[in-house]
């Protein structure tokens, strides 16, 4: 069948995880996305697990649908446990970054043969005639039988084999905390082919990117372990663990084993966790949403993670009040991996941490809900998208849910980013994710500055405006894969601003924003204040006047080529348009002098991410005094 996915309306579509229910959102034109096209994929897949090799053989059959205007003649596939091998890329280069991550460092390297990770092919078949694909460490090449023309859809059946690696990054079993199997980018997923080509990028330790499909999922392991993960469990009476009542323990299972049978609508990802001790448990939460906790039956942590179980359901709020409306029914926290990691309708995180530090890496892995998996961005061209707006949403959620009342909760950004563009290794936006020299410039790139893209927007066309930019992006975008012009035209068109400068300086370039107050002087009996630019990035500019007796006055420097300026209270001063290719710009405040003055402060609130705030202030007391 042909599908071409447009636009994807979500309305209550989903039933809880007790049902056999999986519709999914419905598809309609989208007239304000003209001539945007995506793929899809139906997967269904049957997976056998051997808990005490950590070895497991599954059969897939994947319903690939070509929407593109192109002739495909190959797939691609991701077989990412290929990642975990001695002399693999990610091996290389985690032993050869100037920086490495030390989680992972030399580790892969020592892998003992029945310690790697194994991911392999064989018997593929597009519609039943037989392909020969080639493996090439975490791709594997698919010369098609038969091109896939536009509008056609194909079918690819296959069988796997892979070996589950000691964890070391996100993936593995028996992590540091014990829990025995962290299942993430486990299985042959193909690559996707979008408006830039293939993304068929060999897993060298970043971000990821996938296909819009459907997931039919069975899952076989001992009937001990309890599992968690994507999807909507369609047999909870046949399994327990939980599932159909609480506390309820395993069912009895066949030869020892149990067959989790999970579906996921619309998704791009298929994650899961699963442990002989895990705890489940299930909060309901807003608007029908079952979230679901699995975690180590551990005395020292079970406290924190019952008192996370409510302040997840606050944060969907947040989002849902924030973001946009979450679409599915169930989200699960899992114990597990090597952090915090997002995936679909699921995060795993490691659970032994204090509460502040287990609610902040929740608050943040379940805003990638919305950033990631819902609005799937390409992580690895474009990570600041994702890792930026969700550290944005999720610091505001956090100073809201526990009242931390920060003038600004993205400060820690600003100073992360600031320390970044001054030390001399930053490097653009639009690197990709695995070209960065050093670990750190990457992770404040797209973590740090990524924030501050969005905080700094509202600086720009203002906090309200950039509100509804933030729901209108969501709304026009949610179920597809915006890329940074996306975003752009959805502000343009919600703020009446031009914004292609923002986008370009700020993501594109390493260019810095310095504004400069150099003098304040009387001139014809009006206090004028001298401002220069030293950065090469262009901002409008907000500029507070204290008076001797403690008052102040505002005032406001529109930039020239956003063909607009954001609202501002009544009472401050609308000054004229600062062209960006003149240097300097004089500001007169007119009914004072030098006398009347205090000092003057550029951005008084630091929400602009200028990187030397020392020249921001003109203190005409100090002045005075030292001359």
């Amino acid at each position: 069948m042909k599908r071409i996915f447009l636009m994807l309306t979500v309305g209550v579509f989903l039933a809880s995880c007790s049902s056999t229910q999986n519709t999914k959102p419905t598809n309609t034109t989208d007239s304000s996305v003209p001539g945007y096209w995506q793929q899809h994929v139906d997967y269904t897949m049957d997976v056998d697990m051997n808990v005490d090799n950590y070895q497991y053989t599954g059969k897939q059959k994947l319903v690939y649908t070509n929407n593109s205007p192109e002739t495909l003649d190959r797939v691609y596939y991701h077989l990412f446990f290929n990642a975990f091998q001695p002399g693999s890329q990610m091996d290389v280069r985690s032993r050869t970054i100037a920086d490495p991550d030390r989680r992972v460092g030399s580790r892969i390297a020592g892998l003992q043969p029945n310690e790697q990770g194994q991911l392999h092919v064989k018997n593929m078949m597009q519609d039943g005639v037989p392909l020969n694909p080639m493996e090439e460490g975490t791709i594997l090449i698919v010369p098609l039988a038969k091109a896939l023309k536009p509008g056609q859809s194909t079918t690819f059946e296959l069988d796997f084999n892979g070996q589950v690696p000691v964890q070391i990054r996100r993936s593995g079993r028996n992590n540091a905390e014990g829990v025995s199997l962290s299942m993430t980018q486990w299985f042959p997923k193909i690559a996707e082919f979008d408006r830039d080509g293939w993304n068929a990028t060999p897993y060298v330790g970043r971000e990821f990117h996938g296909v819009w499909g459907d997931f039919d999922v069975k899952l076989t392991i001992d009937k001990d372990y309890t599992v968690g993960g994507t999807g909507y469990l369609q047999n909870p009476k046949e399994i327990g663990h939980g599932y159909d009542r609480p506390n309820s323990g395993p069912a009895e299972g066949k030869d020892g084993k149990l067959t989790w049978h999970f579906k996921a609508p619309m998704v791009h990802d298929f994650a899961w966790g699963a442990d002989p001790d895990y705890i489940h448990d299930i909060y309901k939460g807003a608007n029908g949403v079952d979230l679901h906790f699995f975690y180590k039956d551990n005395e020292a942590i079970k406290a924190n993670w019952k008192k996370l179980q409510p302040d997840t359901n606050k944060m969907l709020e947040f989002y849902n009040e924030n973001v946009g409306l979450y679409p599915y029914k169930q989200y699960s926290v899992i114990q597990g991996g090597d952090g915090g990691m997002e995936y679909a309708m699921a995060t795993l995180i490691t659970g032994e941490r204090s509460y502040g530090s287990l609610a902040g890496v929740t608050a943040h892995e379940f805003a990638h809900s919305w950033f990631n998996h819902i609005l799937a961005t390409n992580e690895a061209k474009h990570e600041w998208m994702d890792e930026g707006f969700t550290t944005y949403i999720s610091s505001l959620a956090m100073d809201e849910i526990y009242n931390e009342n920060k003038e600004n909760p993205n400060a820690g950004s600003y100073s992360g980013y600031i320390r970044l563009a001054n030390s001399g290794i930053e490097q653009p936006q639009t690197t990709h994710a695995d070209r960065y020299a050093r670990n750190a410039a990457y992770g404040t790139t797209a973590y740090s500055k990524g924030a501050v893209f969005m905080s700094q927007l509202g600086y720009i066309v203002g906090e309200d405006v950039r509100d509804q930019i933030i729901k209108e992006y969501f709304n026009t975008w949610k179920f597809k894969h915006p890329n940074p012009n996306d975003f752009k035209r959805v502000a343009e068109r919600v703020s009446g601003f031009e914004l292609d400068w923002y986008l370009i300086d700020f993501t594109q370039t390493t260019n810095t924003i310095d504004y400069a107050i150099d003098d304040l002087q009387d001139i014809n009996g009006v206090a004028t204040v001298s401002l220069s630019r030293k950065g090469l990035m262009p901002m409008p500019l907000d500029i507070q006047v204290t008076m001797n007796d403690g008052t102040s006055k505002m005032y406001y420097v529109p930039l020239e080529f956003m063909y607009n300026q954001k609202k501002v209270p009544a009472d401050w001063t609308v000054a004229a348009d600062w062209a960006w290719a003149y240097p300097t710009y004089e500001l007169q405040l007119s009914g004072l002098s030098k006398k009347d003055i205090s000092n003057v402060t550029i951005d008084p609130k630091n929400m602009m991410a200028d990187v030397d705030r020392e020249n921001n202030k003109y203190q005409v007391f100090t002045l005075m005094q030292n001359n």
